[in-house]
């Protein structure tokens, strides 16, 4: 039995909010459950609707999306409940905006005039723990605002938790490849790949691969 998706929108503009309201209730395995025009109501409308994804706007007046992204995550936490993914939505393929987003807890970022068929990929990628949305994307946002010299040089002591074998599949995850691709690097099967992907999430207490990538421009663990 497929388990319906529950999503919800933070946007300032009601004609892209109706758009989005629409795709999102023509499939069948999606629910739109709720929707707000600003971070502050955003906020609010999350803890209510308890949505599994949110589709959040990097530019609103009140508050913005990366603000409301913190705050939808620790009232989560507060309240020792699952947070919902959250896919950020921006207008510009290189945004220093989204790259706080991410940083802030975001799964991933979409442009606002993607193929609608590209959105809903993200909602389905994104709610089922791989989002390997926009993973080379986000290394590439990295590389552009994030100088070398700026980065921390500290590794986590977790990092050391890793075997050899997680390191390597850590560097070509943190690099932005699929599954397949590092499969087809290391002469591994795509599952093989993707239990040593879990275990590195794991054991880092990651949530997917977008964080991953963060996690390794942060502490400067990548090529």
């Amino acid at each position: 039995m497929t388990t319906t998706i529950r999503v919800a929108l933070v946007d300032d503009q009601a004609l892209f909010r109706a758009g989005i309201k629409m795709l999102v209730g023509s499939q069948p395995d999606l629910e739109f459950v709720g929707e707000a025009s600003d971070g502050e109501e955003g906020v609010t409308m999350v803890a209510e609707a308890r949505p599994d994804v949110v589709l959040m706007d990097i530019r609103m007046p009140v508050m913005d999306g990366i603000a409301a992204t913190s705050a939808v995550l620790a009232q989560a936490e507060a309240a020792a409940r699952r947070p919902p993914r959250i896919i950020v939505l921006t207008t510009f393929d290189l945004d220093e905006a989204a790259t706080r987003a991410i940083r802030g807890g975001a799964s991933g970022f979409v442009l606002k005039d993607a193929d609608p068929e590209f959105l809903l990929a993200a909602i389905r990628t994104v709610h089922a723990g791989t989002a390997v949305i926009a993973a080379s994307a986000t290394r590439e946002l990295f590389e552009h605002f994030d100088g070398r010299s700026s980065r921390a040089a500290s590794i986590p002591p977790a990092f050391g938790t890793l075997t050899s074998r997680e390191r390597d599949i850590f560097d070509l995850a943190a690099r932005g490849l699929s599954n397949s691709e590092i499969a087809g690097r290391e002469f591994l099967s795509e599952a093989t790949v993707k239990t040593h992907i879990s275990r590195v999430l794991s054991k880092l207490s990651l949530r997917d691969r977008v964080q991953l990538v963060v996690y390794a421009y942060e502490h400067g663990i990548t090529e």
